[in-house]
């Protein structure tokens, strides 16, 4: 008897539950298509191209960092019109800054059977740049073609100075995913910093939920710069760049400011750094990690400090653009239960 009255109580909640889910409404769908005509090299404050609310769901494309142009052998760097093509801005209603934007990434699909790796003069870790001169001679500029195996999640790497290639496993997130900057400043497409930016850091994906701080009215979202997969570090100045579909939701914290992107998921908080030299953005990135844990864990400042000396991992997710970016991270294992 106590058997059956709990499978029967445990049916009528799963009911109830059904019900419930039944009787809530979808989440309106926006859909937006870009084009290399209307795509932004900035961001920072510009009319909206459409105009969300909290819960609604954007669908949406990118270019890749070339703006679609680097098609096949002999196509040149000189083609590109501008590095890391935007599209947007989205406005979001009754976003103000000192709010939190909240983004949570649901479906990234490749949109071609072709990405693109380049490195060239003046760019990359392993290079001179204008940040780094040196007397030696820049490295020349030379483009990679891959083949996607869109149905195999691969692409192909083939050497350019033997007849070497390897499969590599496709991992899809956004590079560029930022807001407008504070102080009405705009900021080049190719500059991660605290409105997030040209971050490319792979957690930029599904599972994971992203918290922008909002600086002007309405936030104003841009994303681009889709990668296939990239390495950490991106040395070289290039995932496997490509195009992709998008789909996003956004919501809003209201009156809940942060200083810095923040990454989260149901395992891990992670907090963003960008900046140079790469031990300063990875102090901004850890500082703001224990600024978190006090604010939503109750743990003191000094003993998250040493907890994180103990059980964080770093990412260095670039250090090729004008600002580097390190993600500092904890499992939530690891931290008191989150105050109610």
């Amino acid at each position: 008897m106590t058997r059956r009255t709990a499978v029967w109580t445990l049916s009528g909640a799963l009911a109830v539950a059904a019900s419930a889910a039944a009787q809530t409404p979808a989440p309106r769908v926006v859909k937006y298509h870009a084009t290399i005509a209307d795509v932004k090299y900035v961001y920072g404050v510009a009319p909206p191209v459409a105009r969300l609310q909290p819960g609604d769901v954007l669908e949406t494309n990118t270019l890749d960092c070339f703006g679609d142009v680097i098609r096949k052998p002999g196509d040149a760097l000189s083609l590109v019109k501008g590095d890391n093509p935007l599209t947007g801005p989205f406005h979001v209603e009754g976003a103000e800054p000192g709010d939190t934007l909240v983004v949570k990434f649901l479906e990234l699909q490749l949109d071609s059977d072709q990405g693109v790796g380049a490195f060239a003069p003046g760019f990359g870790a392993l290079s001179t740049t204008f940040y780094t001169p040196m007397l030696n001679p820049p490295l020349p500029e030379r483009v990679y073609f891959y083949p996607v195996d869109r149905a195999r999640n691969v692409g192909t790497f083939q050497a350019q100075d033997s007849r070497f290639s390897v499969e590599i496993p496709l991992s899809p997130f956004i590079g560029c995913i930022g807001v407008a900057p504070p102080l009405g400043e705009a900021r080049a497409s190719v500059t991660p910093g605290e409105w997030g930016g040209n971050m490319d850091s792979p957690e930029a994906s599904p599972g994971h939920t992203l918290y922008l701080p909002v600086n002007v009215a309405g936030a104003l979202l841009y994303v681009g710069d889709g990668h296939a997969v990239q390495g950490d570090g991106e040395v070289a100045g290039t995932g496997l760049e490509i195009a992709m579909k998008v789909r996003l939701q956004v919501d809003l914290i209201k009156k809940k400011a942060i200083r810095w992107p923040r990454f989260e998921t149901g395992e891990e908080l992670m907090a963003v750094g960008a900046y140079r030299p790469l031990d300063d953005a990875l102090r901004i990135a850890f500082t703001e990690l224990i600024a978190w844990i006090k604010a939503d864990y109750g743990l003191s400042e000094l003993d998250a400090y040493e907890l994180l000396s103990k059980v964080a991992h770093i990412r260095v997710s670039e250090m090729v653009d004008p600002n580097y970016v390190v993600i500092a991270k904890v499992a939530k294992k690891f931290l008191p239960p989150r105050k109610q």
